[in-house]
């Protein structure tokens, strides 16, 4: 009995440990994050606000957002599927992610020549 609390614990202890650095690279939060990018802009700027753009925003509010796409709180055509992909640890990186962000518009495309 005392070797499977041990075991437990140490395993325990590992994964706080392993979640704490994964909260902390911000490298996994903008890769999690970069799947908005394809509706919502490099880095969350859109262009001409359509979708909205998401850098700078509040992170709380982005957090509520996603939540409440999640949980069918708020009506959307797509975003309900996308946020169901992810955890509340997950979202929160995204949220941090992009509120992290300095606010802009995205430059439009190029034209094709």
């Amino acid at each position: 009995m005392l070797r499977t609390t041990t075991l437990f614990a140490v395993g325990l202890t590992a994964c706080v440990w392993t979640n704490a650095a994964v909260a902390a690279d911000p490298s996994y939060a903008r890769s999690l994050a970069a799947t908005c990018f394809t509706c919502h802009g490099t880095d969350g700027r859109s262009v001409d606000g359509v979708p909205p753009s998401l850098a700078g925003q509040n992170r709380d509010y982005l957090l509520k957002q996603m939540q409440e796409f999640r949980d069918g709180k708020r009506p959307a055509t797509i975003m309900h599927q996308h946020a169901k992909g992810y955890t509340d640890e997950q979202m929160a990186l995204i949220a941090g992610y992009f509120s992290a962000l300095t606010p802009g518009r995205a430059a439009a495309a190029p034209a094709a020549r």
